[in-house]
């Protein structure tokens, strides 16, 4: 039969044989009685499809006696220019047509012959074709010789066998694991690298599923997946499953990809699979990805880690970068002593000393867990609650790694009884934190069940978090330390919060250019002199933090030494200019000439000053502004050294800057300072500043001085709101400067307060004294007071009519004490002395100093003044007895 013959056959047999549904080759079959097949249809795409088999035969005289349709279609020649041609004289050249004759005469006498043939699809052309032909001898009905000839396209088989070689090439040399499954699932062919890593012959798995070489739950997934392509024809790439290689106990992992196989016809015929083993692969990728995640937490922890001077923030923010990324829950303990300002605190280098909890983070549970038996504290009491103080078993690992300075990695409890030592916890580092070749705590990363233990290159990164963490936590602890050293310097220079002044209420308000140090140059101070006058002290020394506040505590000491000496405002300025030059001067004590500068405080640096003499002469650069108060005469007098003007609000009135001489700043030296007095009226508002209360970078002096002004213009309320009305209402949050502010509204002393006689310079004004403070003192209540004051202002009037000359003035005034003042017209200060035994005298000034609570002299501008104060009787302790005391002194 021919191949035509046999194609409509299949055909015919295909319609008429249909089959029961269900055959995965999608055939259908005819059986008969015994269930055999007897006919069977191929659906397009067959080999004989592939290869192009056409036939033809040739009759007893040599000649064509049938052309199939085939040959037409293949060899390009119709039926009408073939049948009855003879086949050498038609297609064959004519140089081979010799050839041609004699071979088919040899198949006319029954021989078989297969060969290639050139042909030629014109007539009288040249060959153009080659084709193979297998000629089969035959015989007709009448008995003679003829044959049947099957024609082949030499093209079409060699492309088959190219196709066939190179399918075997990549079936059999691929490096990754190749195989073909059929439709029923089972492996119809694989090749040598699958065989290599499953063990025996490639032949040994034909026919063989899945479930013959991977695990039970990768089989099945397998065969799903198998059956997906083979009903949807969508690819599955990158299926990644695991199992083990015989022989060997690692598991392996390989990434699968399906996709289906069609025939010419598109049928599908089954579904090849390529398999490569991937473990090396994704154990890198799974090392990458660690190493990227480290690379990660450590660029968070340089971003946030040390952003903060807080001991305990820093502490969290590292908890916070390793919890959940790196851990399940992790806590931080640092030494105790070293929190307390301690350099060293007992028990640090051998791992015993006290540690407190500052900081505690987890993922899995809100209550701390110890994550050790062995790292439970000594007392006992499981887990360590934040802000608790412990210690640790000597022989822990916690212990041994805070006195070797090394990581340890702890393994977790097994036992599940007593859940509350963290039996849930299967693997801890214990790092210590190392800054500066010291330990100042440790930090411990857990990390529960279920997640990966700690390796080696898990503590190298949790080394280095804790090294980083370590280094912040021991700046914010020196921090700590210095700004508590500098908080106390600074609370030790101002004055209390709330001074008092005899006829004054005070307020003062102090705010540091920087809340980081809370200290700066800016002073005020509110120093009482005798008389019941009170001197108000504002300065500002140029420069800003610690070293500035040194240098303004050294200015504020020598202000208050030179206001005790009662010498007048613009001498205690010159004096203070004095000890300023002497302040900034060299190392060697010489003193350094200085140029004016500008309120910034810059000045040219000459040559003959080296740069850490020209650091320190800078600093002992200040400004100042020194008034004296006297509430009798309500006159306050003024002296500026280089200071902003004072401003005065009164009653009714805008708020008015004093016209006070500025004078050149402290340390500048070479000029007088001039001062001014000035009457304040009751309720007058006087305020006293820094610059940076009115100057920033935001606008310039003369708008802060306008809006200070008219804060102070609506002042009219209680004093301590006014200060704060007068710093809300301007800017003091652009810390680029100090701001110290001082207000002091004016009430005087009363006249009823104040008891005021001169007296001629004869004997008899002692006993007149005496009956005039007797009967002051009688009309305030103060008879408690009688006896001490009559003998001690007998003595001072006594001293000034035997050592000075001119009229005696003798005042008392009564304040929160009782104060008496004696003047006279000659200049020589009294001096106290030690009387012998022997001695009828000498005994006066010794006799105030123990009656009295305090007592001195001052110079005035037409002799002196010779003064003692008494404390006023508080009902509880009783005053001196006069006589106790004058018997004492013999």
């Amino acid at each position: 039969m021919s191949s035509d013959g046999a194609a409509e056959s299949a055909q015919t047999g295909g319609q008429a044989g249909a089959g029961g549904p269900g055959d995965p080759t999608g055939r259908r079959h005819a059986r008969d009685p015994q269930g055999l097949p007897v006919w069977q249809s191929s659906q397009p795409g067959s080999i004989y499809d592939y290869i192009r088999v056409a036939s033809f035969s040739l009759g007893p005289d040599g000649r064509i006696e049938q052309w199939s349709e085939r040959a037409t279609e293949m060899l390009g020649i119709p039926a009408r220019y073939a049948v009855g041609k003879d086949p050498v004289e038609a297609f064959v050249p004519v140089e081979l047509r010799e050839t041609g004759h004699r071979k088919v005469s040899e198949i006319l006498d029954g021989r078989e012959w297969t060969g290639l043939v050139p042909y030629r699809r014109e007539a009288g052309g040249e060959a153009d074709g080659l084709a193979e032909i297998y000629v089969m001898p035959s015989e007709t009905e009448d008995g003679r010789r003829a044959a049947v000839c099957l024609v082949v396209d030499v093209r079409a088989l060699r492309g088959i066998e190219t196709d066939l070689a190179a399918s075997q090439a990549v079936f059999g040399q691929s490096p990754m694991g190749f195989t073909l499954f059929g439709t029923d699932g089972r492996l119809l062919r694989v090749n040598e690298r699958f065989a290599t890593v499953f063990g025996g012959p490639a032949s040994k798995y034909r026919g063989r599923g899945p479930h013959d070489f991977l695990p039970r739950p990768e089989a099945e997934r397998m065969t799903v997946a198998l059956r997906r392509v083979l009903d949807t024809g969508e690819p599955v790439t990158e299926m990644q499953l695991v199992g083990a290689i015989p022989g060997e106990d690692d598991r392996r992992r390989w990434s699968v990809s399906l996709y289906r196989l069609h025939g010419a016809s598109g049928r599908p015929i089954g579904v090849a699979a390529l398999a490569a083993d991937v473990t090396g692969r994704r154990r890198a990728e799974r090392e990458a990805a660690n190493a990227r995640r480290n690379l990660a937490l450590l660029n968070e922890a340089g971003a946030r880690i040390g952003n903060s001077l807080d001991l305990e923030t820093t502490a969290r923010t590292l908890l916070d970068v390793a919890v959940p990324q790196f851990c399940d829950l992790a806590s931080v303990d640092l030494y105790q002593g070293l929190l307390a300002g301690d350099e060293a605190p007992p028990g640090m280098t051998d791992g015993s000393a006290e540690l407190r909890r500052v900081a505690f983070a987890s993922a899995v549970s809100d209550a701390p867990l110890a994550t050790t038996t062995c790292c439970v504290p000594e007392d006992g009491t499981g887990p360590v609650a934040v802000g608790a103080v412990h210690r640790y078993p000597f022989n822990s690992p916690c212990a041994g790694a805070l006195r070797t300075a090394q990581a340890q990695i702890i393994p977790g409890r097994e036992s599940d009884d007593g859940p509350e030592l963290g039996a849930v916890v299967h693997s801890t580092l214990a790092v210590p934190m190392v800054a500066r070749d010291t330990v100042v705590g440790l930090v411990q990363f857990s990390r529960t069940k279920g997640s990966e233990p700690f390796g080696e290159r898990d503590t190298a990164l949790a080394v280095e978090l804790a090294a980083r963490a370590a280094v912040c936590i021991d700046n914010a602890r020196l921090y700590r330390r210095e700004h508590e050293r500098a908080l106390i310097l600074q609370r030790s220079l101002l004055p209390p919060g709330d001074p008092e002044a005899a006829g004054l209420d005070i307020a003062c308000r102090y705010l540091p250019g920087t809340t980081a140090t809370e200290v700066g140059g800016d002073w005020f101070d509110v120093i009482e002199l005798p008389g019941h006058r009170t001197a108000l002290v504002v300065g500002d020394v140029m420069g800003r933090g610690l070293r500035a506040a040194v240098a303004m505590g050294e200015l504020r000491t020598a202000v208050r030494t030179l206001a005790l000496l009662d010498l007048e405002p613009a001498e205690v300025l010159s004096a203070l200019d004095e000890i300023a030059r002497g302040l900034g001067g060299g190392g060697d004590g010489r003193k350094t000439a200085r140029a004016p500068r500008s309120r910034s405080g810059s000045v040219p640096a000459g040559p003959a000053h080296s740069a850490g003499t020209a650091d320190l002469s800078e600093v002992y650069l200040a400004t100042c502004v020194y008034a004296v108060y006297d509430p009798v005469t309500r006159r306050c007098t003024f002296a500026n050294a280089g200071h902003l003007p004072p401003v005065l609000v009164e009653e009714g009135e805008d708020a008015l800057l004093l016209d006070v001489p500025p004078g050149m700043p402290l340390g500048v030296g070479g000029e007088p300072f001039e001062e001014i007095e000035v009457d304040l009226p009751d309720g007058a508002l006087l305020a006293l500043y820094t610059d940076g209360l009115v100057e920033s970078r935001d606008h310039p002096l003369d708008e802060g001085l306008q809006a200070f002004r008219a804060a102070l213009s609506e002042a009219d309320r209680r004093l301590e709101d006014a200060c704060d009305h007068v710093l809300n209402a301007l800017d003091t949050s652009h810390g680029e400067d100090d701001i110290a502010l001082l207000m002091a509204r004016v009430h005087g002393l009363p006249k009823d307060a104040v008891g005021d006689w001169n007296l001629a310079p004869e004997p008899r004004s002692v006993s007149r004294a005496r009956e005039l403070a007797r009967d002051q003192l009688t009309d305030w209540g103060l008879e408690a007071l009688v006896d001490t004051t009559e003998l001690l202002v007998s003595e001072l009037v006594t001293n000034a009519l035997r050592h000075g000359h001119g009229e005696i003035r003798v005042r008392l005034l009564l304040d929160r004490t009782l104060v008496c003042e004696v003047w006279d017209a000659d200049l020589a200060q009294p001096r106290r002395r030690r009387a012998r035994d022997t001695d009828e005298g000498g005994r006066g000034l010794q006799l105030v100093g123990l009656l009295s609570a305090g007592w001195g002299s001052r110079r005035t501008p037409r002799g002196k003044t010779v003064w003692f104060e008494l404390a006023l009787p508080d009902g509880e302790s009783e005053p001196t007895d006069p006589t106790e005391a004058l018997l004492s002194l013999f």
